[in-house]
């Protein structure tokens, strides 16, 4: 039944640990770990154009195994349309919001920088219009919404959907059916 399950998008809210969580995923079964953010944010907070960002993905996810965790919309044709399974991460606002504020404070005191240039400050997190806190805010409930009815479209009817409501669910989820995609990969 998972032999298929070679190609994995994981996506969900800001905060939710998709990163974490398509790490994981990646880590277990020995393939590639691709994130979109990587993949569109040049230096100084930059956004790439949706061109490049094509190019990109698509050099990405060329290959037959990979996990990605992102939720750009525009380009979820091409992701999707190459996955065979979606792990959606829909945790409960609260614990979503807890684990990014905590995220947001440790990298902003540590300076942790984000794909090779990029750093997320304390000031930009809380007293900026670009919050990573305010994004998580604005689109939590458009996420819990939108991809139950993305999941029931006839262009995604291909994909395997593992829908995980709490870090519990994810956390026994995880060793018992990455072990069996182990096993049969």
């Amino acid at each position: 039944m998972y032999s298929a399950y070679k190609r994995i998008s994981v996506v969900g809210t800001t905060g939710s640990g998709k990163t974490t969580a398509a790490r994981e995923i990646a880590a277990r079964l020995q393939i590639p770990h691709i994130q979109l953010d990587a993949l569109y944010w040049d230096r100084d907070w930059t956004g790439v154009s949706d061109e490049i960002f094509r190019e990109r993905i698509a050099a990405a996810i060329a290959g037959d195994q990979w996990v990605v965790d992102g939720n750009y919309s525009r380009m979820r044709s091409p992701v999707w349309g190459r996955a065979n399974m979606v792990v959606f991460l829909d945790y409960t606002f609260f614990r979503v919001f807890w684990q990014l504020l905590k995220r947001t404070i440790r990298r902003g005191l540590r300076k942790e920088v984000l794909w090779g240039y990029n750093r997320e400050t304390l000031g930009k997190a809380f007293f900026s219009r670009d919050s990573i806190l305010l994004w998580m805010l604005k689109t939590y409930r458009r996420n819990s919404k939108k991809y139950p009815a993305l999941f029931e479209q006839p262009e995604y009817a291909h994909l395997e959907v593992v829908h995980l409501h709490t870090a519990r669910e994810t956390e026994e989820w995880l060793p018992l059916t990455l072990a069996n995609l182990c096993n049969i990969l």
